[in-house]
């Protein structure tokens, strides 16, 4: 009877927790095993660690969801960097499947992974702060933990409207046409509009910036 009652117990559990994940309406999109799914193009490399975590290593790249593009949606990210500060970031609103790695820096967004321009006395870095549209937007907020603590990023896409959230604190909040500082060096993303869905990806970015990802979800909006 008591093993009975332990197996209707835990079948209730898997219910209920099936039952509340569709209700909260994430979709993981790592496996935390391997890169099923993924597909890296540039330089360098992602690898996943033995106790799970999606990690940078060298050069400057991109690991893309080969799932096609998304639109109308929340990605939410929980990262860490290795080091104090290191440099990565997350592309959305990517126009076409990437085949190397600038074409989603000019034409994407890079929602940017980087604390330390925060602490830079020249106006031109804010634009360079974690949570921001790379070169693009100034913080709201500088919300961003140093590492080796974790992240969470969340990126809130529907229609022209992108918004950033970083450990619930709103950092962008940024609609298509809106103004934008000039380009000034040729590394900086191309100006102008972006799809209203695209594919998006994680950033590797230099020989000396490693970051982790532990989770990379999706939830669909209307």
């Amino acid at each position: 009877m008591r093993s009975l009652i332990l197996i209707t117990s835990c079948i209730g559990a898997l219910f209920l927790g099936q039952s509340l994940q569709a209700k909260d309406g994430w979709k993981e999109l790592f496996n935390g095993k391997d890169l099923t799914g993924w597909k890296h193009v540039g330089n360098g490399n992602m690898t996943v660690t033995p106790d799970g975590l999606i990690e940078t290593h060298s050069g400057m790249g991109l690991l893309y969801w080969t799932g096609g593009p998304v639109g109308n949606c929340v990605l939410r990210v929980v990262y860490k960097m290795r080091d104090e500060n290191d440099n990565s970031g997350v592309f959305i609103r990517i126009p076409i499947e990437p085949r190397e790695e600038w074409m989603p820096v000019h034409y994407g967004y890079e929602v940017q992974i980087d604390n330390h321009p925060e602490r830079s006395k020249e106006p031109e870095d804010e634009y360079h702060v974690t949570g921001t549209l790379y070169s693009l937007t100034k913080p709201l907020a500088f919300p961003g933990k140093p590492g080796p603590q974790w992240n969470t990023m969340e990126i809130t896409i529907q229609g022209p409207h992108t918004v950033v959230v970083v450990n619930g604190v709103k950092v962008t909040d940024y609609t298509e046409g809106q103004p934008v500082p000039e380009k000034k060096f040729s590394f900086e993303p191309q100006r102008g509009p972006r799809p209203m869905k695209g594919w998006f990806g994680l950033q590797n970015h230099g020989n000396h910036d490693v970051a982790f990802f532990k989770e990379v979800a999706i939830k669909t909006l209307p």
